[in-house]
């Protein structure tokens, strides 16, 4: 059975490929707050402070209840997401590449992050 996301596409129950590793940094399980909220103006908005399931430099995946992911959704990032205004706080543009039905229900959600908004990093 096929869920609905976004713009009326199905999330399949279970990963349809294999993702070959295409990452230029090693993914780490870390397990970190983002904030994370929809960059289109015209998209309904909404704020998801999910948990990071793993880590890599130039992405996130993470598991969400929220189900207005699309691939190709644009998003603004903040990662890490300790409390509002902190200093710490890095602000990312990122685009969906990957949206699964994991086992418990939720989405998993890959997100490349592809510009630093205010990363001193």
């Amino acid at each position: 059975m096929s869920h609905q996301f976004g713009w009326n596409q199905a999330v399949p129950e279970k990963p349809t490929q294999e993702y070959p590793a295409k990452r230029r940094s090693r993914r780490l399980k870390v397990a970190s707050r983002v904030r994370v909220r929809p960059s289109d103006p015209n998209m309904k908005h909404f704020e998801d402070l999910p948990t990071t399931i793993n880590a890599s430099r130039e992405g996130i995946f993470f598991s969400t209840r929220q189900e207005a992911y699309y691939p190709g959704m644009r998003l603004f990032v903040t990662y890490p997401f300790d409390m509002p205004h902190d200093p710490l706080n890095a602000e990312y543009i990122g685009e969906v590449t990957r949206v699964e039905r994991l086992e418990d229900g939720k989405l998993g959600v890959a997100v490349q992050l592809t510009m630093g908004l205010n990363v001193s990093r």
